[in-house]
């Protein structure tokens, strides 16, 4: 059992369950030299973010979930991680807080789904997932709550980038044409240093030094991933700064030319970008391969339930078309010609052409892999009704065209979204009120633009 797989999702956003406010003992003008709260405090707010607050309790439990999903050596000191937890919770608050205010809601049905997709992910039950949940000390309410956030966050991004994130047919030409593009794939690390936005020269300048002082970590053989975790400012800082494999195509242009030039291994030093700075390790690479993809052609029979037509007697008009067929030998393409109730393919006797496994639905699809060339299915039902499907034959097709052409599309639609995001994040961290109450949580590397702190 995967032990780790509730943290190590939700640590990648670090949402915490909101804990009553009325628990909390606000701690306004409290210094690093103070004295520790008194033992019957439960908990204290560490930060307020807009109109809401967040509790050291929650700051604690997205630390741990951290430590459980984190190898060891990948983590920066504790005062360094806790002032990251505490950044990624006051940016997810913001957007939870923001989402609220665009109407954005959610349905139970919509977090068990995703309840449901985690224990699939992980190979579980959902009662086995909240046993698991459970055995790491937290509250299954409070990992849906996790989950909750999340979904709000998701739908808050897309609710952002929908309008103004279009991908035209001349972009995807011109770039699959431009002499630029590259094919093949690289496996990236990154380290990001941000400037907040608008951010004053003292800002940009505090980030440069930031730069340099990941550059002096890495050059004197601290491992790239430690560094990330302790420098970067990336969601994915946690994870070493894993970019995973992206294709060429999909990096920023301003990017493109330096990573296509590297070796395996090789570390840049840290790159200018109109939000901060950038330092990208290459971890690999790989050429661009052939895609062939299996199509099969087949025929098939429809019959549809009616007012008139109960669906078991669908289901035997079906069964005596198929006895005619197998039994009798009867014509299949002149039987769907006249009882076939699709119309895309009855008047041709059934032919469905040729398509990918996939092409139509799950159902058709697991007829086709039991079915050698010739053979009949036994009639089966589908959402559209009883088939009966006759596969013909099959074949390898080169999609390597079409799939560049579909990978271009996605990853320049991605591209625009992340930069669209990007700045969307920088904006509502810039202009929000939020003031950290403990000294020794304030980020004393740059300024806290749009913060009272």
């Amino acid at each position: 059992m995967k032990q780790t797989f509730a943290f190590a999702l939700l640590a990648t956003v670090a949402v915490a369950t909101t804990a009553p406010v009325a628990q909390a003992q606000l701690l306004g003008g409290t210094t690093a030299n103070s004295a520790a709260p008194d033992s019957h405090l439960v908990d204290r707010i560490v930060a307020v973010v807009e109109d809401d607050v967040i509790l050291q309790s929650e700051l604690d439990a997205a630390v741990a979930n951290i430590r459980q999903s984190t190898p060891a050596n990948r983590l920066p000191p504790e005062d360094v991680l806790e002032r990251q937890v505490l950044n990624r919770l006051i940016l997810t608050r913001l957007q939870i807080q923001k989402a609220n205010d665009q109407g954005i809601q959610l349905s139970n049905a919509d977090v068990d789904q995703a309840a449901q997709a985690v224990a699939q992910q992980n190979n579980l039950t959902v009662d086995q997932l909240r046993t698991a949940v459970e055995q790491h000390g937290q509250s299954y309410r409070a990992f849906q709550q996790q989950l909750a956030d999340q979904l709000l966050v998701q739908r808050l991004h897309e609710s952002v980038v929908h309008d103004q994130v279009t991908v035209t047919d001349s972009e995807v030409d011109n770039l699959l044409h431009s002499p630029s593009y590259k094919a093949g794939e690289v496996h990236l690390a990154h380290i990001q240093i941000s400037v907040p936005s608008g951010g004053t020269a003292s800002d940009i300048q505090a980030a440069a030094n930031k730069a340099a002082a990941a550059e002096a970590a890495i050059k004197s053989g601290t491992d790239f991933g430690a560094v990330a975790a302790r420098y970067s400012d990336a969601n994915d800082a946690l994870q070493g700064g894993d970019l995973g494999w992206r294709r060429l195509d999909a990096i920023p242009e301003l990017f493109t030319d330096t990573v296509s030039s590297m070796s395996d291994g090789e570390v840049t030093a840290a790159l200018r970008t109109p939000s901060g700075f950038q330092i990208l390790k290459l971890l690999g690479q790989r050429k661009q391969q052939q895609q062939l993809v299996t199509e099969y052609h087949s025929r098939e029979i429809l019959i549809k339930p009616t007012e008139l037509l109960t669906d078991p007697q669908a289901q035997q008009k079906a069964q005596d078309l198929y006895n005619k067929i197998v039994n009798q030998h009867g014509d299949f393409a002149a039987l769907a010609k006249a009882n076939s109730n699709d119309d895309t393919s009855a008047n041709l006797g059934g032919d469905m052409g040729w398509f990918p496994i996939d092409g139509w639905g799950p159902a058709v699809a697991a007829q086709l892999n039991q079915l050698k060339d010739g053979e009949v299915s036994k009639p089966f039902q589908t959402d559209a009704g009883w088939i009966i499907l006759q596969r013909l034959g099959s074949r390898q097709s080169d999609q390597t065209e079409q799939v560049a052409r579909n990978q271009a599309r996605q990853e320049i639609g991605s591209r625009k979204s992340e930069e669209v995001y990007d700045n969307y994040l920088r904006q509502l961290r810039s202009s929000a009120y939020v003031k950290i109450l403990v000294p020794a949580l304030q980020d004393t590397s740059a300024s806290q633009s749009g913060s009272a702190s």
